[in-house]
């Protein structure tokens, strides 16, 4: 039995959930997101309140249920509220600049790193080695932030490079004289 698929979603106000044969679509005031449905999986909604449920127990109506409520949830938390993912830039002349809605990246490499813009990403930047990725969808946040962390991902040895905030690295012994 799946724990997470049996949670309620709560809609906050503000959010609107449209459920149609096969689609769900959320419009709140960060924007509208939609998403594919499987069939064997089965929304109800009452006033505020979202529960998923299987039309059947066959296995990939079981592998479903939970993953159908945690994309429905992060929906909803997306277009209330937002998702960001904190990058920073450890090195010597490591550093970000906005180019237009674009990221110009210098990583210590002979060239400068262009990031194009992304539809419904927006970055910031605070004191030059720290950028901040900002969404309504949750994946496409995160495979930003993944994409950006693997132009420099940090070494073992001095810690340089691009990692998320907060994110411990481990670090190696050098050489013995």
């Amino acid at each position: 039995m799946s724990r997470i698929g049996l949670k309620p979603i709560m809609v906050p106000a503000g959010v609107s959930v449209i459920l149609e044969d096969s689609k769900v679509i959320v419009k709140g005031p960060k924007g509208t997101l939609e998403q594919d449905i499987n069939t064997n999986i089965a929304i109800t909604q009452e006033e505020n309140t979202i529960k998923i449920a299987r039309k059947n127990e066959l296995m990939e109506s079981r592998q479903m249920h939970g993953t159908t409520r945690a994309l429905l949830a992060n929906m909803i938390i997306g277009v209330s509220e937002g998702f960001e993912k904190k990058l920073e830039l450890v090195g010597v002349g490591y550093r970000a600049k906005a180019n237009g809605k674009g990221l110009t990246l210098a990583l210590g490499y002979s060239h400068p790193i262009e990031i194009d813009p992304v539809d419904g990403i927006e970055f910031k930047i605070e004191k030059n080695n720290l950028v901040t990725v900002l969404g309504i969808n949750k994946e496409i946040v995160g495979q930003v932030a993944a994409n950006i962390k693997a132009h420099r991902p940090p070494e073992p040895y001095l810690g340089k490079g691009v990692r998320y905030e907060g994110e411990h690295i481990r670090r190696k012994e050098g050489k013995k004289a």
